[in-house]
């Protein structure tokens, strides 16, 4: 079955980074653009990045963050830098294209 597995969250202070990852199984990834949003609470969910199914096309709304995928090991990442207490939500990826699927979320906090 299709499966998007975020991982990489946790907790972080002010001014470090974080690295998320979503591994994908169960359809053709190459087939797929990548996203990820975020949702803090009492807020709508938001993006934050996409990719395009080759890579060679990027959006990223937070210019500290950078998306990036592999196609070999069917895996997209968001590097997250300089993070702020604002950043704090669950991260979500996205596969979108001939079908849309999500994954359960990674919890990302910072503070000090």
């Amino acid at each position: 079955q299709v499966q998007l597995v975020e991982s990489g969250g946790g907790l972080v202070q002010p001014g470090g980074s974080l690295r998320l990852s979503c591994a994908a199984s169960g359809f053709t990834f190459s087939s797929y653009g990548m996203s990820w949003y975020r949702q803090a609470p009492g807020k709508e969910r938001e993006l934050v990045a996409s990719i395009g199914s080759s890579g060679l096309n990027t959006n990223t709304v937070k210019g500290r963050f950078t998306i990036s995928r592999d196609n070999v090991k069917n895996t997209v990442y968001l590097q997250m830098n300089t993070l702020k207490p604002e950043d704090t939500a669950v991260y979500y990826c996205q596969a979108y294209g001939p079908n849309e699927y999500w994954g359960q979320g990674t919890q990302v906090t910072v503070s000090s």
